[in-house]
């Protein structure tokens, strides 16, 4: 992400949020709690969210457009397939996964759309291969596989001795997919090779703020 002081108020707010909520919860999160990370004040929140509800919806568009981008620029390269999609995100987006990761567990309503749009992708790219017989279906249990790295990440953080979405976890993980995931599902070489020449970021510093946020 930008560094903090680039950023406009709303998204400054924002990320804080994604943070709370990702930490705490939506019960437990405040409003208040909010504004101080975000060197703001509740009125500001206020103004910009309404109220804690609003802030939720704000972090779900916010995510579905970033997973959005991401499918999308995907698709531009001819790399449709979920796992490097998903990979890329887990380097670029720590805070994204964090708050996904709780939102999924929580059942938040904004995440819906999300769950289903990456098994319809998904769904796209296994009915044009002859060999699958149930393309919904192994779409599905695929995108739930999938993020449940994000929902479990704490359990994984335990299991792995090391915090999962720390830089030097992420090529362990996307090791181990590989070595579960069959080459067929993941389709060609190419896909595989990307997987193996990623390299994790310098530092949680170092992450992409979403080009939307430009121009707010």
């Amino acid at each position: 992400m930008r560094p903090t002081e680039d950023l406009t108020a709303r998204a400054r707010i924002r990320n804080a949020a994604l943070d709370q909520f990702a930490t705490h919860g939506f019960r437990r999160a405040t409003m208040r709690g909010i504004a101080a990370d975000a060197d703001s004040s509740l009125g500001v929140v206020q103004h910009h969210f309404g109220n804690k509800e609003g802030l939720r919806d704000a972090c779900d568009d916010y995510v579905l457009d970033f997973f959005r981008e991401q499918v999308t620029r995907g698709r531009d390269l001819g790399q449709v397939q979920q796992p490097s999609i998903s990979n890329e995100v887990f380097v670029r987006a720590p805070a994204v996964l964090r708050y996904l990761g709780r939102a999924l567990a929580e059942g938040s309503p904004g995440v819906v759309p999300l769950f289903d749009e990456l098994v319809s992708m998904t769904e796209d790219h296994l009915s044009q291969r002859p060999d699958v017989s149930d393309p919904r279906g192994d779409a599905a249990v695929f995108v739930a596989m999938r993020l449940g790295v994000y929902t479990l990440h704490g359990h994984l953080s335990r299991a792995l001795g090391v915090e999962a979405f720390a830089p030097e976890s992420l090529r362990r993980i996307s090791a181990s997919l590989l070595e579960i995931i069959a080459p067929e599902f993941l389709g060609t070489e190419a896909h595989r090779a990307a997987w193996d020449g990623m390299e994790p970021p310098a530092s949680a510093e170092s992450e992409e703020e979403p080009r939307r946020e430009d121009h707010e």
